[in-house]
This record gives C-alpha cells, sequence and structure tokens, in this order.
C-alpha cells in the first residue's frame, strides 16, 4: 500500500479548510452597517473682538508716546483703547528697465536698406535653429539677402545666414545704438537694419 508523505498531506488538509472557509464567506450575505446620522451641532457664541497696540518685544523700549497705554494687562484688549493708524509706507522706486545685450537685442523686427535704397522687413527670431536661430526675409529685391533663413551673434557682430550655411551679410551696432550696420558679403555693398 502507497503511503501520502507528510508534506502532500499537509497540502491536501490545508486546501480543504481554505475551500471551506472561502464556501462559508461566499454564501454568507453581506450586511453593512447602519450609518450613524450627524446631529446638528449648535453653535457657540464667541466674545467681542477688539484691537490694542502690541506691547515691544523683551528688551526693547517701550515708545516715548504717552498717549497710548503701557504694556500689560490693564492695556488688554478694551474698546475704550485708540487703535493706532500707521502711515503709508511709499513703496520703493521701481529698478531701471533692463535693457537687452548681445543676442536678445536684436531678436525681433527691422526693416532692412540696402546700397540701391531698397526697403525690405527682415525677422530674427529667438527659436534655434540647430547651431543658428530662425531668420526670415520678406519683399527684399536684393537676391542674396531675401534667401537669409538663419542667424548668429558672435563677437558683437549679427551674421545672416542663407541655406547651406553661405553668409549673406554681416552687421555690427551702428553709431546711434539702434541699428546695425554692415555689408552683403558677396557683393560688398553696404546694408542697415532699423527698427
Amino acid at each position: 500500500m502507497l503511503r501520502p508523505s507528510l508534506s502532500t498531506f499537509a497540502v491536501l488538509c490545508l486546501a480543504a479548510s481554505l475551500g471551506a472557509c472561502a464556501s462559508s464567506r461566499l454564501d454568507a450575505p453581506r450586511t453593512r452597517a447602519p450609518q450613524v446620522g450627524l446631529e446638528a451641532v449648535p453653535a457657540v457664541p464667541s466674545g467681542t473682538v477688539t484691537a490694542a497696540p502690541l506691547a515691544p518685544p523683551p528688551g526693547v523700549a517701550a515708545s516715548p508716546d504717552a498717549s497710548l497705554p503701557p504694556p500689560g494687562p490693564q492695556a488688554a484688549l478694551s474698546p475704550a483703547t485708540p487703535t493706532v493708524i500707521a502711515e503709508p509706507v511709499t513703496p520703493p522706486a521701481p529698478p531701471p528697465p533692463v535693457v537687452a545685450t548681445g543676442r536678445a537685442a536684436v531678436v525681433g523686427s527691422w526693416d532692412a536698406r540696402d546700397a540701391t535704397g531698397a526697403n525690405c522687413k527682415v525677422t530674427l527670431s529667438s527659436a534655434p535653429a540647430l547651431d543658428l536661430y530662425k531668420a526670415s526675409a520678406s519683399a527684399c529685391p536684393n537676391k542674396d539677402l531675401a534667401k537669409v533663413s538663419a542667424w548668429d551673434f558672435r563677437d558683437g557682430e549679427v551674421y545672416l545666414y542663407q541655406p547651406g550655411g553661405t553668409v549673406a551679410a554681416r552687421l555690427r551696432q551702428g553709431g546711434g545704438g539702434g541699428g546695425l550696420e554692415g555689408a552683403l558679403t558677396k557683393s560688398g555693398a553696404a546694408l542697415a537694419l532699423n527698427r
């Protein structure tokens, strides 16, 4: 006759007891505990609120103003204590406006004028385009300037690039500080950008 091992016997006993527990739990009706309703809580009356100046911090001499009551229990909150209203404080002066320099100073739309006097719009964007920044030109009669698609700011100069990386123009801030002056690279003709 075969003899079951002790581990087999233990597994069978465990399975039988789990089956019995599971079936008795599943067959029992589920009931939910009744919820206790919240009773209305009566409002608690509060005392009167009044204002009075605070006593100075420990170690600080009291104000020489005799109209104020001395600190202590007699100066506690009472309706007869006058309320002191401080003079309005003047806000500090605003900081000076931030003047953009370098690359940030040239971002935006520019009116371009070449040596022939022809005008067009050149926009220098802050959106990156690989190692450079995006640029665009509209209604430019000069073919080299019309192809501008990127720009960069290096060593105080603005470089305008055509697709493929060809430098179309180099410009530097003009004497008045508001515009850029330079030349087209191929022809060497003068070019100015103004706001």
